[in-house]
């Protein structure tokens, strides 16, 4: 992996250039290199993983009319090369970099559409005066820009561009009821209005001043009810094996996430098939007080035992207070997901063993793993009872049971699905997803007027995606979920916390599943395969039988988060009450103080289970204090 940064305008500052370039250090610490030009200077920190000697960046083309700076890694780059040296091409390294770049001089912008792999890149043709930036189709890479009107940046975090003082840190509204609403801020939104992020499956051109984007990719669903399970399984294994495999390439150690979950223990297992080396594989588990929580270390045990896997465990103390600023400023916007904490432990173990990790990150998206599609089959069946039965009696019984003592989840999701089942399909799906229920929406931003037509934006974006999924019958609706977590909930919380606190560390993570021919077949078999008899993953878990033990199998799916819920409770308690006093919340005076405080007091009662939206608000304070009042970043280019 690498970070990469550009400015496009009519002043060049080399200084500025290498010295915001340099912010990104963490994301490449080998290797750094710049291109500056009349009009245009390029920044690359390297993480070198391929051809380590001659991958040197920015690179370019035989007569340097063309220069690029790349970040990911292209698995069908061998593939390509070969057909561009047939063509007449000319090498001088054996890296996937010179590959993309030689591509785009034979084929031109079409050229990302034959890239198999994650990636994030700036091509800039010196004769054209035109800069093409590419980001791949699942958003794996990440990628922000902004235009002042004269003056055009990108780079791999937001943080290179906010050195730059021209660029306002106004917040943009919706974006900041989007990520309270959703807990991350769904793209091409960021929480400042003048930068952007580009989305995954899209290109952009700048030239003369005009910016062009072009989406070159989409996921598209059409189930094949007239193939049989064994079909699909088939051809499921061969094409996850094959994408393991190629997921393999690397010139540097590499190894492995291994939760106890199906998803990442499948990927260790076809790992292990195809390697004569045993494969380095990394879990996490919690301490302090954490209740009844499910620690799958045992799992994770079991897997590794069985493929005689260099295993090593981490166990996280109940501390996150101390890896707030670091996550904070990782994002360089507000993002809420507590799955940070165990991230940051489990890439840091990593990066001490290995350089390359593999992820089972996109099992879930493929194959219906997550509990809110099991919420939305049953719904189906919820929505055959009178509705005086559901919305008199049900509806008010569950709103009134108070939550697990131990920090489950039950009685939350129970009270999630009766607000929300009643609703039309896509409003039903966005109330399973949302963390502000409508008995808090009205209240919670101190300017409820202005904030209501913002409120609508996270909502707007998830049915604009939910309806554009066609259905043949009702039994597609499941696949207009799937799509709305690719589109949104998946590049810009699951791959956004995964990029950042692996290259935090310098740790590049690969993900199998989201091989894109792989999920395009995913694409074809019918949802209620994926979810037969209420059992999430049925198909997925089918194939699995033979390479997997029983006991991972068939336990109850945990998920990689923390234990937030006890930790806000017990070890966290006192700093939560200063963190959100209201003469803190005053600071910035954009939230009702009286909401937040019976937020707290519900959560500490056991009344509703609160642990995302109170984390949210704790990383909003501290993005707020070090980006706004602080100014972060803005003073290392001076």
């Amino acid at each position: 992996m690498c970070g990469i940064f550009g400015i496009v305008g009519p002043k060049i500052d080399e200084a500025h250039l290498k010295k915001a370039t340099n912010l990104l250090a963490h994301r490449g610490p080998d290797d750094s290199g710049f291109f500056v030009d009349e009009g245009i200077c390029l920044g690359h920190r390297r993480l070198s993983i391929i051809d380590l000697e001659s991958g040197h960046q920015p690179m370019f083309n035989e007569d340097g009319t063309l220069c690029i700076i790349f970040n990911g890694e292209i698995y069908n780059y061998p593939e390509l090369r070969n057909l561009l040296l047939a063509k007449d091409h000319k090498f001088k390294t054996e890296s996937d970099t010179e590959t993309v770049l030689h591509a785009y001089e034979e084929w031109g912008e079409t050229s990302v559409e034959k890239l198999r792999g994650m990636f994030a890149f700036a091509i800039w043709d010196r004769k054209a005066k035109k800069l093409f930036i590419a980001r791949d189709r699942f958003g794996i890479k990440p990628l922000f820009y902004a235009d002042n009107g004269k003056t055009f940046y990108f780079a791999s975090e937001m943080k290179a561009i906010l050195t730059d003082r021209t660029i306002r840190r106004d917040l943009d509204e919706a974006a900041l009821a989007s990520y309270f609403s959703l807990s991350y801020i769904p793209g091409p939104m960021t929480i400042f209005k003048k930068i952007r992020k580009l989305l995954p499956g899209h290109t952009l051109t700048w030239q003369r001043g005009q910016v062009h984007l072009r989406k070159y990719w989409d996921i598209k669903y059409a189930p094949d009810r007239g193939r049989s399970e064994d079909y699909f399984i088939k051809q499921f294994m061969e094409l996850f094996h094959e994408s393991v495999k190629i997921h393999l390439m690397s010139d540097v150690p590499l190894g492995a996430f291994l939760s106890g979950g199906i998803d990442s223990s499948a990927v260790v297992a076809a790992m292990s098939m195809v390697t004569n080396r045993p494969v380095n594989t990394f879990c996490m588990g919690f301490g302090g007080e954490t209740g009844g929580y499910l620690d799958e270390r045992v799992y994770a045990r079991i897997v590794a035992e069985r493929y005689k896997t260099n295993h090593r465990e981490y166990e996280i103390a109940p501390d996150p207070e101390g890896l707030l600023d670091k996550i904070v400023r990782s994002f360089d916007e507000p993002f809420a997901d507590d799955s940070a904490i165990p991230s940051y432990f489990v890439c840091k173990t990593a990066r001490e063993n290995v350089k390359v990790a593999e992820s089972g990150l996109g099992g879930d998206e493929a194959f219906a793993g997550y509990e809110r599609y099991l919420g939305f089959k049953v719904r189906t069946m919820y929505g055959r009872l009178p509705h005086l039965l559901r919305e008199r009696l049900i509806r008010r019984l569950v709103n009134m049971l108070p939550e697990r003592s131990d920090g489950h989840y039950t009685v939350n999701h129970m009270k999630r699905f009766v607000r929300s089942s009643s609703q039309d399909d896509g409003e039903a799906y966005y109330g399973y997803l949302t963390r502000l229920n409508p008995g808090i929406q009205g209240v919670f931003f101190s300017d409820s007027t202005k904030f209501k037509k913002y409120l609508e934006a996270p909502k707007e974006l998830i049915l604009d995606h939910f309806n554009s999924v066609p259905m043949e019958d009702e039994r597609d609706t499941l696949n207009r979920a799937f799509y709305c977590d690719i589109k949104t909930y998946l590049p810009e919380d699951i791959l956004a916390v995964t990029d950042r606190m692996s290259m935090y560390h310098a740790l590049e993570v690969r993900v199998p599943f989201l091989d894109h021919p792989l999920m395009e077949f995913c694409a074809t078999i019918p949802p209620e395969m994926k979810m037969k008899w209420l059992r999430k993953k049925y198909l997925l878990k089918k194939a699995v039988r033979d390479i997997l033990p029983r006991e991972v199998i068939d336990h109850r799916k945990q998920g990689f988060v923390g234990p937030m819920t006890q930790w806000l409770k017990s070890d966290l308690k006192n700093y939560v009450a200063e963190a959100l006093s209201e003469r803190n919340l005053k600071n910035h005076g954009l939230l009702n103080h009286e909401t937040i405080r019976n937020i707290l007091k519900e959560h500490f009662s056991g009344q509703e289970i609160h642990d995302t939206l109170i984390w949210s608000l704790l990383v909003f304070q501290r993005w707020f204090e070090l980006y706004i009042e602080g100014n972060e970043y803005s003073g290392n280019c001076d």
